[in-house]
């Protein structure tokens, strides 16, 4: 994320959402805010990546799937997407998911919410 991008971004509405030290790499964590559906976190390569993490095919926790490079795999009826973009890529996934802008500070991980909201 160039600083370009993050200068778009109202500083009021990025939200920590965990350490870096929670998610190892290769893994998800779930994450939970009252006015707003759950995220997952995902770390590729040190690289952090949130997406939705409700699946778009059935009603499963992504955070609970296998990462593999940057795809996700459901652990419903391994659909895949991409963390990076949100694409789905395996079926019986189509529909892609949400993903968020975000950042690591400190040892943070960021989310951006636009206007605080979903």
């Amino acid at each position: 994320m160039s600083a370009s991008d993050l200068a778009s971004v109202p500083a009021q509405s990025w939200t920590m959402i965990c350490k870096t030290e929670d998610i190892f790499e290769g893994m998800g964590l779930r994450f939970e805010r009252v006015d707003h559906p759950p995220l997952a976190v995902f770390n590729v390569a040190g690289s952090f990546h949130v997406t939705d993490d409700t699946c778009s095919h059935g009603n499963a926790s992504l955070a609970d799937g296998w990462l593999e490079g940057d795809e996700i795999e459901c652990p419903f009826h391994q659909g895949r997407f991409c963390v990076r973009t949100g694409l789905a890529t395996a079926f019986p996934a189509e529909v892609p998911i949400r993903i968020y802008q975000s950042k690591v500070a400190d040892g943070q991980v960021w989310v951006a919410f636009e206007g605080d909201k979903p």
